[in-house]
């Protein structure tokens, strides 16, 4: 056992210790340097070219080798590398192959394979003090483990002494870790091209994260499966070679949201919950519901859990059908999915497209959004091999829409997430009902709640206070027409708040009360440029109606500069001249939420009323300022956009998330 306060190479010479272990073979720095062709190599060539050759022997050769060696030693010094770097792991690049015959359904083009899914079959190695030099830089690797002779993955071992006297915690861990791990991107981006994961551990800590993700938010706790948090049992786990090729290859994601390509791991409770999603799509059973908290990355786990389903062949060439809200398509990441890797991927654009690809018996991914489902001919696919991923289900497949769902996909496995508490009302009985009854007596697969989310890292806790009196709505006015009604409780989407609020003729005047509207930019303006622009964050305003968005904006307009702020909602076609001035084009949409996003850059408030309120992910927003009337889970989903974690530059984390 390694005593607290010994040196680095303590803790490193255990985790080697650990991994040789489990199967990886230790090789020395100075064989290391050798094999790699001195400081300025990244593969173990002589294992690389054997390895190719063994996995590729239909068509490959030395010289083919050779190229493909330099290719991966020359790819871009940047995130777009790394992709093409995890696209050659994965199997998805390939090479040309001159010799092969000009025939008729002969490729010439094939795929190269780096990695095989038989373990066996692979190379496993590691070494430490692995310095590298692009011949500007040299940097030095504590520990790096190696697949047939490809570097995966670097670790930042640190020694506890280092901390004496000081808070030996997660987050000064963490921060240490970091300003090495950004240095290595900064100084030898070549080497972080072909690495895919870092993992950093002092013993007491093990956490894990991607390359080219460098925010604290993206550094996670490893979990074993039994619990144990020694660390013979975490290295022994997340180091056990069938798993961290799995992680590899199938739990890492590259996408582009707003045009800029980002790089994310699942974390261990989103890898539990895909496994437990696949396991049940086998089993014969029908139903399933899992149950994540708002921001612990329920989207991505529907998406790997969608592919490892397509990709399966246990499934005879299956169609999985991804129901989602239009916010989210219109993040345009379910609109890109083929830039995840999923080969056929189809949005449905309309009612009849719909319509059209299920009576085709279309195969691959589909997109759509539960509307498209309206009036749609009962058992108009009956294939077994169907399966149905809910978002938001809670809501979903509630009422006419969630019964045409059902009847005409009478046959289909429906896969319910969810990210909202589900409540005691009918509601949130019907959601148990349609997904969790065969789960029996929790109702759900999988559950990842808000304590365990905040206690890993994944969410910021959120606080709460009531806006001044002044500007208060009156109460008996707002349970009148809002709070007391019965069509209110258990509300599960923004459209069916809206409807309920049309009928609120009383309490929305009031709302937009000019005087009122006038008080609440004064509050807002005082309380964003006194304690949420000082932190560095930004904020949503968010107004009952469009109207009161263009209300808001004019205000604001006299006490802060225009450029603060934008309003962001959508368009109507008999919208007034007032309204219509804030009509955007996709494009300039798409380039203010991208702003946004950036400490740096304008806007640092969006006004909106509907638009953003889901499916919106901003880790720079910090504060909501809620003039909606709301209540269940469309006020938990709401104020969920401000419990994202989010570090600035300097080291400065999101303390809580504010409305």
């Amino acid at each position: 056992m390694v005593k607290l306060g010994t040196e680095k190479s303590a803790v490193q010479n255990t985790l080697l210790k650990y991994a040789s272990e489990i199967g990886w073979d230790y090789v020395k720095p100075e064989d290391a340097l050798r094999l790699r062709g001195g400081k300025t190599g990244l593969l173990f060539k002589e294992v690389f070219a054997e390895q190719m050759q063994k996995l590729n022997s239909e068509f490959i050769n030395a010289e083919l080798i050779e190229d493909l060696a330099k290719q991966l030693e020359r790819l871009p010094a940047r995130i777009e590398g790394n992709l093409q770097a995890w696209e050659y792991l994965k199997g998805l690049k390939t090479v040309f192959v001159a010799s092969e015959k000009r025939e008729r359904n002969v490729k010439r083009e094939r795929n190269v394979k780096l990695v095989d899914e038989e373990i066996k079959r692979n190379v496993f190695q590691v070494t430490d003090e692995f310095s590298y030099t692009n011949g500007k830089n040299t940097n030095r690797y504590d520990v790096v483990f190696l697949i047939n002779g490809v570097p995966v993955l670097l670790v930042e071992t640190k020694s506890v002494a280092k901390f004496i006297g000081k808070n030996v915690d997660r987050e000064s861990i963490v921060a240490d870790a970091l300003d090495q791990i950004r240095r290595y991107h900064r100084e030898t981006p070549e080497a972080m091209s072909m690495f895919q994961l870092y993992t950093v551990t002092n013993i007491i800590q093990f956490l894990y994260a991607v390359t080219w993700n460098l925010s604290a938010k993206g550094v996670f706790n490893w979990k074993t499966e039994s619990g144990a948090k020694n660390f013979e049992s975490l290295v022994k786990e997340f180091f056990d070679r069938e798993r961290l090729v799995k992680v590899l290859l199938e739990f890492i994601m590259f996408t582009r949201q707003d045009d800029e390509l980002q790089k994310v791991v699942l974390r261990p409770h989103q890898i539990r919950a895909v496994n437990k999603v696949v396991e049940r799509a086998a089993s014969g059973k029908k139903r399933a519901l899992v149950w994540h908290t708002q921001g612990s990355g329920k989207t991505y786990t529907m998406i790997v859990a969608a592919k490892k389903i397509l990709e399966n062949p246990v499934f005879e060439n299956p169609t999985v059908l991804m129901l989602v809200d239009r916010n989210e398509l219109e993040t345009q990441l379910f609109g890109n999915l083929a830039s995840v890797g999923f080969e056929s991927v189809e949005v449905a654009k309309s009612k009849k497209h719909l319509k059209n690809m299920l009576q085709s018996d279309s195969r691959g991914l589909i997109v759509s959004m539960i509307h498209k489902f309206e009036a749609m001919p009962a058992g108009i696919n009956t294939r077994k091999n169907f399966f149905v991923l809910v978002d938001e289900a809670h809501r979903t497949t509630g009422g006419d829409l969630g019964n045409y769902l059902m009847g005409a996909l009478p046959n289909a496995t429906y896969l319910g997430f969810t990210g909202t508490p589900i409540d005691k009302t009918h509601h949130g009985r019907g959601t148990f009902v349609v997904f969790g009854k065969d789960d029996p007596p929790r109702g759900y697969l999988d559950k990842y709640g808000i304590a365990e989310s905040i206690e890993d890292g994944t969410t910021v806790k959120l606080h709460y206070t009531l806006a001044p009196n002044s500007i208060r709505p009156e109460k008996e006015l707002l349970e009148k027409e809002f709070l007391n009604l019965a069509e209110a409780e258990g509300v599960t989407d923004i459209e069916s708040l809206n409807k309920i609020l049309e009928k609120a003729v009383t309490l929305k005047n009031m709302l937009k009360n000019r005087q009122r509207v006038k008080k609440v930019a004064r509050f807002v303006a005082k309380h964003f440029t006194e304690t949420v622009e000082p932190m560095g964050y930004k904020a949503f305003l968010v107004g009952v109606d469009r109207e009161a968005c263009a209300l808001y904006k004019k205000e604001l307009d006299k006490l802060l500069p225009k450029e603060y702020s934008e309003v962001v909602y959508s368009a109507g076609q008999n919208d007034t001249a007032e309204l219509a001035r804030f009509h955007l084009s996709a494009e300039k949409e798409k380039r203010i939420r991208k702003s946004f996003r950036k400490p740096d850059k304008l806007p640092k408030i969006l006004i909106v009323t509907e638009k953003l309120l889901t499916g919106f992910d901003a880790p720079i927003l910090y504060c909501m300022y809620l003039d909606k009337p709301m209540r269940d889970h469309v006020l938990l989903q709401a104020i969920a956009r401000v419990n994202r974690p989010y570090e600035d530059e300097d080291g400065r984390k999101k303390p809580s998330g504010f409305a």
